[in-house]
């Protein structure tokens, strides 16, 4: 996926096109049927690229055959903190999202696809729109496809710069022109999603996985990556690491590769302290957890999950209690508001930290703020409840002598400066 980024401009579409691009589709439209393209997907076994880890082939069976449209959405509005492989795919290789958009399209016999995009990639919106322009112009989007059946158009919708709507249904709630609210579930988007009728939602990096299965197939994707886990990954590395960016790495490397031998390792005298897997709802993993394979049931089975790939490396500088209030400023301020447990909770876990890093805290707001998994995990229609609270529950366990310090000695000692990631 990464092949050629910032060696070559695979905005234009003649060089997209030198590279083997838009060979997928070819293929697909001459020679496979939209059940073989789903079956090689499905065989494959390729993992949702946006969280959850959910087969991409499966999902897309789900759709019911009752007469109803199709649509295909893809999800490109990455705002979680620490994440940013999308924003680098839409910019310097938006072909190859076209290209795989088509073949899902193709292959879950979509009568139209829509882009979602985060309202704040304007660079990326801008290059979406050239790029699609140029597929139009080709015959890769529009009418009867390469002299084909199959006819696909692409919207670009861009979003508003919500948090929320990078969650499928809210996203499916916006695009309609409402509120980025999510839905309760069920009934999921597959049976009833955009206006109503059967729609596959898929992640940017999802999709882009699409050509390469299609052009090489099932067992050459199998072949890259963990049996349970295949295919490559891209790893957004954050924090306090020398060589912060995108690397993309078969799924299954350790974390100690990662850090050491691609983001160059901590900063210079610096030990490690923690690390996000997953983007900012992770729960930290420890330096006992370097050797473990960064794939979505290795990352799991140690008490996180790789989620986005949004890897935020805190260093011994950092004090968590500062980082803990950052991420809770950052979830009550993305909350939507519709469920009391999120909209409260999350704003009261802020208003709590902030007492507690300024040293006004009690031993009683420690008390409450582990009282949150029990009030605000599984009571709220979407998720963003839970995962609000997954990263200071695991600090709080791990680090709560600095928690401590704060209420007992008014400071940890350390920066109280919060690490910002990209």
């Amino acid at each position: 996926m990464t092949k050629g980024i910032g060696k070559l401009d695979l905005v234009d579409i003649e060089v997209y096109e030198s590279q083997g691009g838009y060979q997928a589709l070819r293929k697909a439209l001459k020679q496979m049927t939209p059940e073989d393209v789903h079956n090689e997907v499905k065989k494959a076994n390729l993992r949702g690229r946006g969280g959850a880890g959910f087969p991409a082939g499966i999902k897309w069976g789900f759709l019911p055959d009752d007469g109803r449209p199709r649509y295909l959405c893809c999800n490109a509005d990455e705002s979680e903190p620490g994440t940013f492989n999308n924003k680098m795919l839409i910019e310097y290789n938006p072909h190859l999202l076209i290209e795989g958009i088509l073949l899902a399209a193709y292959a879950t016999k979509a009568a139209q696809s829509f882009i979602y995009i985060r309202g704040e990639f304007k660079r990326g919106y801008e290059t979406l729109v050239k790029a699609l322009a140029q597929a139009k112009a080709k015959g890769y989007v529009g009418r009867n496809i390469l002299g084909s059946d199959f006819s696909q158009e692409i919207t670009i919708h861009r979003g508003a710069g919500a948090y929320i709507c990078g969650e499928e249904t809210g996203l499916l709630s916006s695009l309609e022109g409402g509120r980025g609210e999510p839905r309760i579930k069920p009934p999921f988007p597959a049976v009833s999603g955009l206006y109503g009728c059967p729609t596959v939602v898929n992640n940017v990096e999802t999709l882009c996985n699409v050509p390469f299965i299609v052009d090489r197939g099932a067992e050459w994707f199998l072949s890259i990556g963990t049996e349970k886990s295949p295919g490559t990954k891209i790893f957004s590395v954050s924090g306090k690491v020398r060589r912060p960016g995108n690397y993309e790495l078969p799924l299954g490397v350790t974390l100690r590769e990662l850090l050491e031998e691609h983001a160059g390792g901590l900063l210079p005298g610096r030990t490690l302290k923690a690390v996000q897997p997953g983007g900012a709802s992770s729960p930290v993993l420890l330096p006992e957890h370097l050797d473990i394979p960064l794939d979505f049931d290795s990352v799991q089975a140690a008490g996180s999950i790789l989620g986005t790939a949004g890897v935020i490396v805190f260093d011994d500088t950092v004090c968590m209690v500062r980082t803990a209030l950052y991420y809770a400023d950052f979830f009550s301020h993305e909350s939507c508001g519709q469920c009391t447990p999120c909209r409260e909770g999350t704003a009261w876990t802020a208003r709590i930290l902030r007492r507690i890093e300024q040293g006004q805290g009690t031993e009683h707001d420690l008390e409450v703020l582990r009282s949150l998994k029990e009030t605000m995990s599984g009571t709220t229609i979407c998720l963003l409840s839970d995962f609000s609270i997954t990263y200071l529950q695991s600090v709080l366990k791990h680090f709560e002598d600095e928690f401590k310090a704060h209420v007992h000695g008014r400071s940890c000692g350390l920066h109280a400066r919060e690490v910002r990631s990209a």
